[in-house]
């Protein structure tokens, strides 16, 4: 299978297989198939949350796709680029940097391709061709100035009214504090993730929630998951997953967040069976606030190789958090229901498809992981198809200094980017407590950035730990170096060939990676790490690996230190001094070296096809393909998994 399909804009589309399939019996197949399934059915709800008129905007595109294709029109290709965008981040709206997309053709255009669209021809009704409507979208698409961007993190904007994401209605960011402080107060049960499954509108001068859920907001969509959940129980591996499907079921039915949480914990608890899954309200980087969670799902099967060094990891939590840098008070006393498993995904959707994680460590509620531990997991099928594609493409050695960083990069890379995500996702954000009084959500905005920050750090002190060797995690502290080498290569270079020239980082992500390398730079510059100019080209070449390995323990306590404390204004500080702002003229030259390299600085994933091979009435197999293209799979989705009306 070749794991290249293609590239467009700042996108490049990859395949994945899906090692240990086959091997699977016929009811744990059917098992996959199933909960596959239910991962599709909520492709609808990521793209309502993540903007008001996005069905709207599909429906029209797709239509104008199938329906006009002037193959020959010079204003064509740009409209097809914009589909395809459009497609990638389930909306309007860059998935990273979240700003709106401007568009290559014009409005005169697209209005006449707009005219020869036939009402009944696909999902085209009378009210998509609605003039008002229309004028509506046209403002979407063309004026820059309507929402503008997705998720604005500026805390000197009303971050509700500055976003465009389809979260809240005729409410802002002060109204929407009150409401949930209000309702945190009032409630018995404080542990609730308050808000996370519903929409916050005004109506009258009367403040609701919309809950997602069977007979709610959503309702049609969470109807075709639950039923293919209930299809998937059937087959399931043990009556522990079924319990599961039965509380998830529930909580879709009900809307409950103690039902969410029961889910959880459930969940959680659950360590048997080769095929597991994700399907909810999930993340909440999406919601400026974050509080707010949006809808992804994926399938999963075990990778036993992988998996037996993931394990050593979670068996080994509590050694970790006793060695950690971290004051002892911020420590968990003991580290419970810690599993770590290397899977390789077999399904993604919602917020994890078509851009995947590399890993996942959930739930998010720190209660429940302070009280039952937590899940990780590392996608190695994912990572493995991305370190496949990256060989021979010329970037490591554009922007390394020495050979020498480059052979270690091709020897360990691949190995060293694997510890790191199961030190995170298990060790980084399964660690560390909070102090009593203090909330998750005490940090606002600046929260996500904070968690990710802790866990990346977690990661790269402890890789060039020599408790790594002793336990066999590494070969040799060359893997070691190697990550150390290019995690600071992506956080001060590399990974702002995604950001526009003058633009500020905005992503959760990468302004942790920044802040992580930035502060590690500044505080050991020159002789830990040096800037080097050679031939009018930049690069960072570490000196010093113990003392950087020192410095990431230093920066570890205090970012910990943040969390537990729920310290608000520090958390700012640094993140605004070190992760937001980047460098003009190093920026514009990065972007010039990455220019002849032809590389789109993102990637996303094209699922397998699944199919039922019947005999007659009888399933005999499940057959798994990977030759669809992109266009094909979206069109695809959008007919087979349309569950919502544009207008309803």
């Amino acid at each position: 299978m070749g794991v290249f399909a293609e590239k467009f804009d700042d996108i490049k589309i990859f395949r994945f297989d899906v090692p240990g399939f086959q091997k699977l019996t016929l009811k744990q197949k059917l098992y996959v198939y199933y909960l596959s399934q239910a991962t599709l059915a909520g492709r609808d709800i990521l793209w309502d949350q993540h903007g008001k008129y996005n069905l709207y905007l599909r429906d029209i595109l797709e239509a104008v796709y199938v329906q006009v294709n002037e193959d020959q029109h010079a204003e064509w290709e740009a409209f097809v680029t914009y589909l395809k965008k459009v497609w990638f981040s389930s909306g309007v709206h860059h998935h990273y940097s979240t700003d709106k997309f401007i568009p290559g053709f014009s409005a005169e255009t697209f209005s006449l391709w707009v005219s020869k669209l036939n009402v009944g021809a696909g999902k085209i009704t009378d009210d998509h061709l609605n003039a008002q409507n229309l004028e509506k979208l046209k403002e979407l698409i063309f004026n820059p100035e309507v929402s503008a961007k997705r998720v604005n993190t500026n805390p000197d904007f009303d971050l509700i009214t500055s976003s465009a994401n389809n979260f809240y209605h005729g409410v802002n960011q002060t109204e929407v504090e009150s409401y949930y402080q209000k309702l945190k107060d009032e409630s018995e049960n404080k542990k609730l993730s308050f808000g996370l499954n519903s929409r916050l509108v005004k109506n009258n001068g009367k403040i609701t929630e919309e809950v997602y859920k069977s007979s709610g907001l959503y309702g049609n969509a969470i109807d075709e998951i639950v039923h293919n959940l209930k299809q998937a129980k059937n087959y399931a591996e043990s009556e522990e997953q079924i319990a599961i499907i039965d509380l998830l079921v529930r909580f879709y039915q009900t809307g409950d967040l103690e039902t969410f949480d029961d889910f959880n914990i459930s969940w959680v608890k659950a360590l048997c069976g080769d095929v597991d899954f994700i399907n909810g309200f999930i993340e909440t980087y999406g919601d400026p606030m974050g509080m707010k969670a949006t809808w992804e799902g994926l399938v999963q099967i075990k990778d036993e190789d992988e998996t037996r060094k993931a394990q050593v990891i979670a068996e080994n939590a509590n050694w970790f958090e006793a060695n950690s840098p971290v004051d002892k008070k911020f420590k968990k006393d003991e580290i419970v229901g810690i599993s770590l498993k290397a899977i390789n995904a077999v399904m993604l959707g919602g917020d994890c498809y078509p851009a995947s994680p590399l890993g996942i460590n959930l739930p998010n509620a720190e209660w429940i992981r302070e009280e039952f531990g937590s899940k990780s997991v590392t996608l190695t099928n994912i990572s493995n198809a991305h370190h496949k594609a990256s060989l021979s493409t010329g970037f490591a050695e554009e922007f390394t200094c020495s050979g020498e960083d480059v052979e270690l990069e091709k020897k360990y890379g691949a190995i060293a980017d694997n510890l790191h995500t199961h030190l995170h996702e298990c060790v980084g954000h399964g660690s560390g407590k909070l102090m009593a009084g203090v909330s998750s959500e005490d940090l606002k905005s600046f929260g996500s950035v904070i968690e990710e920050a802790r866990a990346d750090l977690y990661g790269l002190y402890f890789m060039y730990h020599p408790k790594t060797l002793e336990l066999g995690l590494i070969p040799h502290l060359d893997a070691a170096k190697a990550h150390y080498n290019s995690y600071i290569r992506n956080g001060l270079l590399t990974q702002i060939t995604r950001i526009k020239l003058g633009d500020h980082i905005e992503q959760a992500h990468m302004r942790n990676r920044q802040l992580i390398c930035k502060w590690v730079y500044e505080k050991g510059q020159d002789e830990v790490i040096k800037k080097v100019i050679e031939k009018g080209k930049t690069y960072f070449v570490i000196h010093d690996f113990e003392k950087l390995h020192t410095l990431f323990g230093e920066l570890l306590r205090e970012i910990q230190r943040i969390k537990s404390e729920g310290d608000y204004e520090a958390a700012k500080l640094i993140v605004e001094t070190y992760g937001v702002t980047i460098e003009k003229d190093l920026h514009r030259e990065v972007l010039e070296r990455y220019e002849k390299l032809k590389l789109p600085p993102f990637t996303g994933f094209l699922n397998p096809e699944m199919e039922l091979q019947k005999k007659g009435e009888e399933i005999i197999d499940v057959c798994i393909s990977y030759q669809t293209d992109y266009a094909q799979q979206m069109i695809g989705y959008s007919k087979k998994f349309g569950c919502l009306n544009a207008f309803d």
